[in-house]
């Protein structure tokens, strides 16, 4: 009976040591599989993007982004992401970015970045164009990760530009390709509506009358997105004319678009209130015929720029035609 207890004692003690070394395998299994999950995750949540500074890691699904450039905040907000800091040349946001940017904070212009409001915004990314932000790459990269994005001659390169950034290169297409549509679209509408009768693009800032020329981004999406035929007067190759009060009438067109560059400006209003008193102006044909057609500065801002701009100018272009 003795060696029976002292087996069964045994058989116990051994069955006690196996339990507590099985626990401890499955406990440090289980520890290893977490610390695998947890590596997981924070491969999922982070990837490394090649860019015009080196290799860097950047959140896959960035949630607090800042994008340095006054037109790039259109970009994001077309991709479906809406800053949470934004540079503004208006004091207020155009009519199509209100409402959405309604918690958005402006932080002005100026040479440099406002890197205390960006540092107070707690961002998770930062895109910004090169040739502004190159000098503060190193104090932008303290606050968060910084993609610097190439300068391009085409907005649509900068949109696809960003959605590499985001992970949504498709979407971007997609916003470049339901554009053209539109700009088609209303090219046959705006055809049937002025035929061959000319247009004359201009705006009027504190110190200057400009018109645009069908080469400059502006003057490309009136003229040869929209099909509207220019002023043969307008100087050849040049993207714009600086224009004097008195040389408006050798242009003389059917119809012209008129933009205000900042309609808060006293310069800018003092400027349009002289233009419109006078004879020279009231004595064009465009006029004669009120064929003026008022558009906003800030929802013209980034006309020829910037997807979002353009899909407002094609339907108020169309509905002024219309009229």
């Amino acid at each position: 009976m003795k060696y029976i207890r002292n087996a069964i004692a045994g058989l116990i003690i051994v069955g006690v040591v196996m339990l507590s070394t099985a626990c401890g395998a499955d406990n440090a299994g289980n520890a290893a599989g977490n610390d695998a999950k947890v590596s997981e995750e924070a491969t999922a949540e982070q990837r490394v993007m090649n860019t015009l500074k080196g290799d860097i890691s950047i959140p896959t699904d960035p949630k607090r982004v800042i994008g340095l450039s006054v037109v790039y905040p259109e970009f994001l907000y077309a991709l479906d992401v809406t800053p949470i800091a934004v540079q503004n040349y208006h004091n207020d946001f155009p009519s199509y970015l209100k409402e959405p940017f309604k918690d958005t904070l402006k932080m002005g212009l100026a040479k440099v970045p406002n890197f205390e409001a960006i540092l107070a915004s707690e961002p998770d990314l930062i895109i910004a164009p090169l040739w502004w932000s190159d000098n503060d790459y190193d104090q932008l990269s303290k606050i968060a990760p910084t993609v610097l994005l190439p300068q391009r001659d085409d907005w649509r390169d900068e949109l696809r530009d960003i959605g590499e950034v985001l992970g949504k290169v498709e979407q971007a297409e997609k916003v470049i390709q339901d554009l053209q549509t539109k700009e088609a679209e209303a090219k046959e509408k705006l055809h049937s509506l002025v035929g061959d009768e000319t247009v004359m693009y201009m705006m009027i800032m504190a110190k200057e009358i400009v018109v645009y020329g069908e080469n400059s981004d502006r003057g490309s999406f009136i003229h040869k997105k929209l099909g509207l035929k220019p002023v043969e007067t307008f100087p050849q190759g040049e993207l714009s004319a600086s224009i004097s009060l008195e040389k408006i009438p050798e242009y003389n067109p059917d119809h012209i678009i008129l933009q205000l560059d900042d309609e808060s400006s006293e310069e800018v209003r003092n400027r349009a209130e002289e233009m419109l008193n006078s004879s020279l102006w009231k004595n064009m044909t465009a006029v004669k015929k009120n064929q003026v057609h008022s558009v906003g500065g800030k929802e013209w801002f980034s006309i020829g720029m910037s997807p979002l701009a353009d899909l407002y100018a094609i339907e108020d272009v169309v509905h002024a035609f219309e009229k």
